[in-house]
């Protein structure tokens, strides 16, 4: 990023220190523009025609990016890759803790493996091991998608879990509310429910079937 001095094209668009537009001028009267005002003359796009540049503090500048940069390695840091393992004697109360804290890690944004190991004769009933990690992914299925499929590597099963984005979230929520209303039945205008059109000295006309006798 060229600042000041090193900024060597003849002129720019230059933007001024409260956001607004000073125009397309000079370099130079940029420069002295950006004196005026005690700061510096930052290129923040090059590639533009002519390059745009932004009166600012590079100093300060330069320590919000950096803090920037170390909020967004922290918040990447958090969001690693957990992992839960099983096997194919879990118990109940056991299977109920798992999924706990396979449910915890999805609502903080974290994406979960899930695996399982055969052991010994184990190898032989791998239907009981799918139907673990396809129940784990059934009971977390209001918080997660399914990154990948549960699949055998070797000797140990294998699967991946994501949360659900916010807009995800949206979708299952309006599918979940139109199930619940059900289909919306419209009533033609001027037909009671009993299948009659009225007339105005208040008696009925049936519109199907045998005319009622008086």
């Amino acid at each position: 990023m060229r600042i000041n001095h090193r900024i060597r094209v003849p002129q720019v668009r230059c933007i001024k220190p409260n956001g607004d537009m000073a125009g397309i001028m000079p370099t130079r009267e940029a420069l002295k523009l950006a004196e005026e005002y005690g700061l510096d003359l930052v290129e923040i796009s090059p590639e533009a025609k002519p390059p745009v540049c932004k009166i600012m503090d590079y100093g300060k500048y330069c320590y919000q990016e950096s803090i920037k940069e170390k909020e967004a390695r922290k918040h990447q840091q958090n969001k690693a890759i957990k992992e839960m393992k099983f096997h194919c004697n879990i118990g109940e109360h056991d299977y109920q803790t798992k999924l706990n804290h396979v449910r915890e890690f999805l609502q903080k944004g974290h994406r979960v493996k899930l695996t399982l190991q055969f052991r010994g004769r184990e190898n032989v009933h791998k239907e009981l091991g799918f139907d673990i990690i396809n129940r784990m992914i059934k009971d977390c299925g209001d918080l997660c998608t399914v990154d990948q499929e549960p699949k055998m590597i070797g000797r140990i099963l294998g699967a991946m879990i994501a949360p659900v984005s916010q807009k995800q979230k949206q979708t299952q929520s309006h599918t979940s509310n139109a199930q619940k209303n059900g289909p919306v039945v419209a009533q033609t205008s001027g037909t009671q429910s009993n299948g009659s059109l009225p007339l105005q000295d208040g008696s009925n006309i049936p519109t199907g079937g045998e005319e009622k006798k008086p």
